[in-house]
């Protein structure tokens, strides 16, 4: 009898029998964890670069370029990956038990204690240095007790900065966002379209509650940007009942992509049946062409898609769904999707739930989902931008609009999403999960929240604060395995699955990526043109007369998408190296043709006014709570 393991959100791992009855809750199989692996060389993103400039110990420098010392390295050779020795801890975490297991060992050789057998360990054999001579007047020994002390100072100081009310891995945030915005105070001083480029970045992925927070907040300039605001009209439209979703008011005939008994072989009704056949074959792979799919299925590809990756999974048999519920329930959700968004469309959302198929099919993640939490992912796909304006979150915000009164500013449109979502599913015949216990919905229900809810991209730094120090960390234990045998693991690798594939075009084959980047454009220049109307700020990136493409997709791809990547690759190491290599070579085409820039401009005398110079993007350092960050202005701007 082979014991598996299961969960659910109240009770968290449990017990299963393997051969019995399987609950789609139960786990693939009993060794369903996650290797970690060793990485190969490549280009690193900038969360590799030092970050001594504001660390809190003058020890600490070390802590940014090996996973610990020389030391540690020679005392856990011999039981540890050796790679894994050699691979770069950035996250403070990590670092901080990479700097614990280097003291507990150097205290070992120092004064020759046997080592105990009975050490906790998480999943990693304790390692017992090999015995050294020493005497207690050496210069050795005296150097290595003061190297174990300053070791023990730094982490002393790292622990010291640890709220109660924070994760542990918000100290890998906070870092993050502090070494972002040194690098965007950089770039945006190399050109005004740098400027411009840099404040988009800061203002659309960092999360922006902090603020509220911080004592450094100049008086005089909140309130003169107060009386700016107040100016301005406000565009949120007419009265309506609060009560009432915005994005179900219309009635739709649900059943209109199929006619008479047969339930079509891909959901949808086509002329071009067997071509596009051939294209979802290729479902699996890569890089398929959506935008070919979305013609083939008469402007249906989020019904052709979800329907063939539900089918070929066996969900539709495992949940008890019925095709023809499937299939309503996807051509309404479908019409939710406004086609005329240039962006923010149907479209997107087969290209998000395609991409979010082939990264649940790595062969690193084999067997360790269960049947309902790939259900969830890829539900959370399908939905995560339903009844999108095309319009970003601080548009919302800034114009009052009712959805932002609704969720109170936080996340709207993700917010949004969902709830259109989880109504529709109340439509006749649309109730996908009827068949589902009552515990296995509500656990779908917030798996999907917790997914959808991490596509705001205010969220991103901490999505890959989070992943990177749980990577991290486990392999400065030593195991190098993610057992993922709780909610909270488990649940951070899908948040972040889909979070990849919802910043997946930059890794696509370069002409697909480079239609996604004109679409994109297009949905910021619309909304750029309706603040101009309106006589509001126009947005970063927004503006179609003042906007450098070229150079705004480098730094994308520098500052926000490599990293994720890159961490994503880490954990699921060797699956996704090709990948990145098509993330690094569309990088190198977009910054071939970035246009020259202009020379800069004569540098003014030392004595000119600061009104004179050329405006620039801001950056100021703040101290929270005993802990360096550094937060950008600008709005916030969630929800690409």
């Amino acid at each position: 009898m082979t014991v598996v393991l299961s969960f659910d959100v109240e009770n968290g791992g449990g017990a299963g029998v393997a051969g019995g009855a399987r609950s789609p809750l139960e786990g693939g199989s009993p060794s369903a964890a996650l290797v970690l692996q060793a990485m190969p060389q490549r280009r690193e993103s900038f969360l590799y670069r030092s970050d001594s400039d504001f660390e809190m110990s003058p020890k600490s420098m070390s802590r940014n370029s090996s996973i610990a010392s020389e030391r540690f390295k020679e005392a856990e050779a011999a039981q540890l990956d050796r790679a894994h020795g050699e691979d770069l801890i950035v996250t403070p975490f990590a670092q901080v038990l990479a700097s614990l297991r280097s003291v507990r060992n150097n205290f070992l050789c120092l004064t020759n204690v046997p080592a105990s057998k009975s050490r906790r360990s998480s999943g990693a054999a304790a390692v017992t240095p090999q015995p050294k001579n020493f005497n207690a007047g050496d210069e050795s020994y005296m150097k290595l007790a003061l190297e174990t002390v300053e070791e023990l100072d730094w982490c002393l100081d790292q622990l010291e900065t640890i709220q109660t009310h924070r994760s542990v891995s918000d100290m890998a945030s906070l870092k993050f966002k502090r070494m972002l915005n040194k690098e965007l105070s950089h770039f945006s001083e190399s050109s005004k379209s740098g400027n411009q480029i840099s404040e988009y970045i800061c203002s659309t992925f960092l999360d922006k509650q902090q603020e509220l927070d911080l004592p450094s907040l100049q008086v005089e300039e909140t309130s003169e940007r107060g009386a700016k605001k107040k100016e301005k009209p406000r565009h949120g439209g007419p009265a309506t009942t609060m009560s009432q979703i915005s994005g179900v008011k219309r009635t739709l005939t649900h059943t209109n992509s199929f006619t008479g008994e047969r339930v079509p072989r891909y959901g949808v009704e086509t002329p071009h049946e067997e071509e596009l056949g051939l294209l979802l074959s290729d479902l699996d792979r890569w890089g398929v062409n959506i935008f070919r799919i979305g013609d083939l299925s008469c402007g249906r590809p989020l019904t052709a898609v979800a329907y063939t990756a539900f089918t070929s999974r066996e969900l539709l048999t495992t949940l008890q769904i019925p095709a023809r519920t499937f299939l309503a329930f996807a051509v309404t959700l479908e019409e939710h999707y406004i086609r005329d968004n240039p962006f923010h469309n149907s479209l997107h959302a087969a290209d998000v739930t395609q991409s979010t198929n082939v990264l649940l099919n790595t062969p690193a993640l084999n067997a360790v989902f269960t049947p309902l939490e790939v259900c969830a992912a890829l539900f959370a796909a399908c939905v995560h931008d339903v009844d999108h304006p095309g319009l970003t979150n601080q548009f919302l915000v800034n114009s009052s609009s009712e959805l932002a009164l609704m969720y109170n500013d936080e996340s709207v449109l993700e917010n949004h999403h969902l709830a259109v979502a989880f109504k529709l599913l109340q439509n006749d015949g649309c109730d996908i999960f009827v068949n589902l216990h009552k515990k296995q919905r509500q656990t779908l229900r917030k798996m999907v929240i917790d997914m959808v809810l991490s596509t705001d991209m205010s969220k991103h730094m901490s999505l890959l604060a989070d992943l990177k120090t749980m990577v991290e960390t486990k392999k400065v234990a030593g195991s190098g395995v993610l057992l993922l045998d709780n909610y909270t693991d488990r649940i951070q690798v899908l948040e972040n699955l889909v979070h990849c594939a919802d910043l997946s075009n930059p890794t696509k084959p370069l002409p697909l990526y480079k239609r996604w980047v004109a679409l994109l454009m297009e949905e910021f220049f619309q909304q750029g043109d309706r603040e101009r109307e309106h006589g509001m700020d126009i947005s970063p990136m927004c503006d179609r007369h003042n906007a450098t493409i070229e150079k705004s997709q480098v730094g994308f791809i520098d500052y926000i998408v490599h990293p994720l990547w890159e961490t994503w690759a880490d954990l699921v190491h060797p699956d996704a190296q090709d990948i990145l290599d098509t993330l690094e070579e569309n990088r190198d085409y977009y910054q071939s043709m970035i246009p020259p820039s202009p020379p800069p401009a004569p540098i003014q005398s030392s004595h000119a006014s600061d009104d004179d110079r050329p405006e620039q993007i801001r950056f100021q350092v703040t101290l929270e709570e005993g802990e360096g960050s550094e937060d950008c202005e600008g709005e916030g701007d969630g929800g690409m």
